[in-house]
């Protein structure tokens, strides 16, 4: 059995747990906010999550752990065959995180923390965050899903970095960055809705309300 090492809040650890309860392998999750002690570098090089642990180590970061998914259990596939479709796909996902997450993270501290965030940061963030949903609105087809018919890794990124990154347009900019994309507004609105997706938020609820207490 498969142990998943990180914590529920984590988006980039529920982006993992999606695709394996999606592709409905059995794993056991195991509580990790990782750091830089000599124990959480013995199991993640860079300190963070999250962490798969297979019958031969672990493997750390979130897109090369969705590929090993993908290559131990094909099917239901997150990533098509088909190498044109393929490429298609992983760029989606690629561009939701370098153009979209990593820019609305640089924010975070103050989105949700009340930790305030340089200007010049800000400033940064929300232009490339104009740019990044600009170009998600020209390359994604929501069709219904980010890359067309079939749920795939896309949607696993689209889902858990975008839902974050509304927060910091709205608190710090005072944007709706899906204004213009009721499609995609609608899509990320299914996706919280489905069954598993639902659990994911159930025990990152569960764990935050214990975390508070």
């Amino acid at each position: 059995m498969f142990k998943l090492y990180g914590f529920a809040i984590s988006n980039y650890y529920n982006m993992v747990k999606l695709a394996l309860l999606e592709k409905g392998l059995p794993f056991e999750e195991v509580l990790f906010y990782a750091g830089q002690s000599p124990e959480a570098l013995a199991i993640s090089p860079r300190g963070k999550v999250p962490v798969l642990e297979v019958e031969q180590g672990f493997i750390s970061e979130t897109s090369v752990i969705l590929d090993y998914l993908e290559q131990v259990r094909p099917e239901p596939a997150l990533v098509p065959k088909e190498p044109f479709e393929r490429a298609r796909v992983l760029s989606l996902a690629r561009e939701i995180e370098l153009y979209i997450e990593l820019p609305a993270r640089a924010c975070f501290p103050e989105a949700f923390f009340g930790v305030n965030v340089p200007e010049a940061i800000k400033e940064k963030a929300g232009i490339e965050l104009l740019q990044g949903f600009a170009a998600l609105q020209r390359h994604a087809r929501f069709d219904p899903y980010v890359a067309g018919s079939d749920l795939s890794v896309a949607d696993l990124y689209f889902q858990y970095s975008v839902n974050l990154a509304l927060v910091v347009g709205d608190k710090l900019f005072g944007i709706d960055f899906l204004a213009r994309m009721p499609e995609a507004r609608a899509l990320l609105q299914r996706l919280e809705q489905r069954p598993h997706a639902r659990r994911i938020a159930a025990d990152k609820a569960a764990l935050m309300t214990a975390r508070r207490g």
